[in-house]
């Protein structure tokens, strides 16, 4: 009888298993997520460096409609963080369903993909439109915002702790847009450290 049992919850065990990889994308890599962070803390030293360059510290009140025009060099910094970042991101998850014997283009990562994107893609038109009229001072916090939505909105087809790192970008965000001038602050750690506390988490969690 115990052995009927325990044959009964091995079965069950499997299935739920099999269910969960038809209905959740699980090659997510937590490596990606530490890389992420660092590119980021790497693109806000890169961004500070460049203020004190300027005489500016990051906290001045120079985010003011109109007061400070330069901020090309962010965005190339913003880019360039970004890219080094999805780019890490497909070649370290790419390997893990490889080596997990998964599909990275399997119906479940296209669902995630596109739950993804739509908030991050409004985000981003938000913060053209904001750098458009001058307004940087919400800038930071409306990435980690939008940022958080994304991850929030994607997390039903990937791993429950997702959906724990975009509520917390969300928070960083929303105290962000209540204390401006420390943008580059909240954006270092909602984008690096957040990141890499989570990518660890995650690595040691599923991966090891």
């Amino acid at each position: 009888m115990n052995e009927n049992i325990k044959t009964s919850l091995e079965t069950l065990s499997e299935i739920k298993h099999l269910m969960e990889r038809s209905s959740r994308f699980i090659s997510l890599s937590g490596l990606s997520g530490v890389f992420a962070g660092i590119y980021a803390l790497l693109g806000a030293y890169a961004a500070n460096l460049y203020l004190n360059s300027s005489g500016l510290q990051p906290n001045d009140e120079l985010y003011e409609a109109g007061s400070y025009a330069e901020y090309s060099f962010f965005v190339i910094d913003a880019v360039v963080v970004l890219v080094l970042a999805i780019g890490t991101g497909i070649v370290l998850t790419t390997r893990k369903a490889r080596r997990d014997g998964n599909s990275i283009f399997d119906p479940t990562a296209k669902k995630l993909l596109i739950n993804l994107c739509i908030p991050l893609a409004a985000g981003g038109l938000f913060c053209l439109a904001l750098i458009y009229h001058g307004t940087l001072v919400y800038i930071a916090p409306v990435m980690l915002i939008f940022y958080g939505l994304s991850l929030i909105n994607a997390s039903k087809y990937t791993f429950s702790d997702v959906r724990v790192l975009g509520i917390i970008e969300v928070t960083l965000g929303i105290v962000s847009a209540f204390i401006v001038g420390y943008g580059l602050l909240f954006w270092a750690m909602g984008f690096g450290i957040c990141h890499i506390a989570y990518g660890t988490y995650m690595y040691f969690k599923y991966e090891k």
